[in-house]
């Protein structure tokens, strides 16, 4: 079906954009009509955010080839103010709050409101009300941000948008933070939105969220437009978009495995945490669990139920106060009282926040590689040059990071690049047990599939891997055996093959 151009918002015309050594995108084109949602989907490193942020005016008109149309008029953007003007709003993947600063402040800044140069602290607080309730947030608007969880401040910046006269909202991986309840809130905000007039551009690689609300998905790979699907007309199913994505059929989700499931490697007895900040809130309640040898254990949960908690104080202590209990290493109590003791004992941690707490995104990717295994490329204290490049360069091949060289600014690759930076950062250590907490968030099903391919092969080896995520499919494809958390305690274990998702969420329900 052909549109009226009148139907037309958005347009984007043969628009390239060049870094130092990469195109990242290739005459793309796009066209967005008013009042729909359209999806732009493809694998990490396609060139979606790098699209929406020449849109934006991030990456300012000058930058970059091609034109932009928007309500027909040719825009030339020189930076975010100048699109959001307009009412274009873009949301990114990483936030951009400030830490210190309340929701209230947050949200207006820059869009402060005032009487004669004077905030209306009052007015502020009653708008921050009205907009978190409509992205489902029950906080005090005077609450500092810095005390709430990712999921809750990515809310927040969605309630940030919300507080400007937007008539394009584009929402770059919203709900790669979010639990299934906060996520389904949030798009049925956007369809609630899309009612009320509002255009929408979502990024996500949350496939079913995209086959659930979008009305178009343009499907990019390799920085070039590969088609535009209309959802109108038939429902396009996860599979179909994925062949898009991929140029292949992606028949399977999760590899297949056989388990050989070992003795007990690592146990956790009595385990105790307290907020870092508030010393009687205790956020891990005697907890105990065991991993075994060549098994993927899943810990499953609401979001605030203290998986993240757990797995950072069992590395390390880096999370919490008060703690108390044991760990113990193949029957051996071992004592571990910081980050290195749990390296040295054969513990890794991803992070579920790689930007903030996985990497240092203003040095390459060798050395962000290598960091935690310097004895190994080092003699005497001297790093040898050679083996940290074939090591990096072993990782940039293996794990398929999209990169020109190792020495590429980690910070300039995509979400999903950067993952697998940290992933081979702790694979690199050569740990006994794998802590992976939400591994594939902001990931796209090309790249998830290669991730649980190396988790298969660890397990294979005979290590143990723990795997925190908040996409039950993927804790239930991927493990042997399933912890439930709820208010910091352990409310359930299940064999994997026998759980289902109603029945997780059945004893959580029942737990409170």
């Amino acid at each position: 079906m052909v549109s009226d151009k009148n139907d037309i918002i958005l347009e984007m015309k043969n628009i390239t954009k060049t870094f130092p050594g990469v195109k990242a995108l290739d005459n793309v084109n796009l066209k967005v009509k008013k009042g729909e949602i359209h999806s732009l989907c493809g694998e990490n490193g396609a060139g979606k955010s790098t699209l929406m942020k020449v849109l934006s005016g991030i990456y300012p008109y000058g930058d970059y080839e091609g034109e932009i149309l928007y309500n027909g008029k040719t825009c030339k953007y020189k930076g975010v103010k100048d699109s959001e003007h307009d009412g274009i709003v873009i949301i990114h993947q990483e936030l951009a709050l400030s830490p210190y600063l309340s929701i209230g402040e947050n949200i207006f800044m820059g869009n402060e409101i005032a009487k004669h140069g004077v905030i209306d602290w009052n007015e502020v607080r009653i708008r921050t009300k009205e907009l978190l309730a409509k992205v489902g947030l029950n906080e005090d608007p005077d609450t500092i941000v810095n005390t709430l969880g990712v999921g809750k401040q990515q809310l927040i910046e969605i309630a940030k948008a919300l507080s400007k006269d937007v008539k394009l909202l584009i929402l770059d991986e919203p709900t790669a933070s979010l639990n299934e309840d906060d996520s389904e809130n949030l798009l049925n905000l956007m369809l609630e939105l899309k009612s009320n007039g509002i255009t929408s551009i979502l990024i996500s690689h949350k496939l079913n969220e995209v086959s659930k609300v979008c009305d178009s998905i343009t499907v990019l790979r390799d920085g070039a437009t590969i088609e535009t699907l209309d959802a109108t007309v038939e429902k396009i199913s996860e599979d179909r978009i994925v062949k898009g994505m991929v140029g292949r059929e992606l028949t399977e989700r999760y590899p297949k495995r056989v388990s050989k499931i070992g003795d007990v490697l690592f146990e956790v007895n009595n385990w105790n945490v307290y907020h870092p900040d508030y010393s009687e809130r205790k956020v891990v309640d005697n907890v105990n669990i065991k991993v075994k040898k060549g098994e993927v254990l899943g810990i499953a949960g609401l979001m605030g139920a203290g998986r993240t908690e757990l797995a950072m104080s069992i590395f390390g202590r880096s999370y919490g106060q008060k703690i108390s209990g044991s760990i113990k290493k193949q029957g051996k109590e071992i004592h571990i009282k910081n980050v290195q003791d749990a390296i040295d004992n054969g513990i890794a941690y991803v992070t579920e926040d790689r930007k903030e707490a996985g990497l240092n995104l203003i040095d390459d990717i060798r050395h962000n590689i290598s960091i935690s295994s310097l004895g190994k490329i080092s003699k005497y204290g001297v790093i040898n040059d050679q083996i940290e490049i074939l090591a990096a360069e072993d990782f940039r091949k293996s794990m398929k990071i999209k990169t020109p060289s190792i020495t590429q600014i980690t910070g300039n690759l995509s979400g999903g690049n950067q993952q697998k930076v940290v992933l081979s950062r702790w694979v690199y250590a050569e740990p006994d047990l794998l802590i992976l907490d939400e591994p594939t968030r902001g990931i796209d099903v090309g790249a998830k599939y290669e991730i649980y391919t190396i988790i298969n092969d660890l397990v294979n080896q005979g290590k143990a891997v723990i795997v925190i995520s908040s996409e039950l499919p993927e804790v239930l494809g991927l493990s042997d055996r399933i912890y439930v958390m709820n208010e910091g305690k352990i409310i359930g274990e299940l064999d994997a093959k026998k759980a289902n998702q109603e029945v997780i969420m059945s004893m959580i329900v029942a737990s409170k």
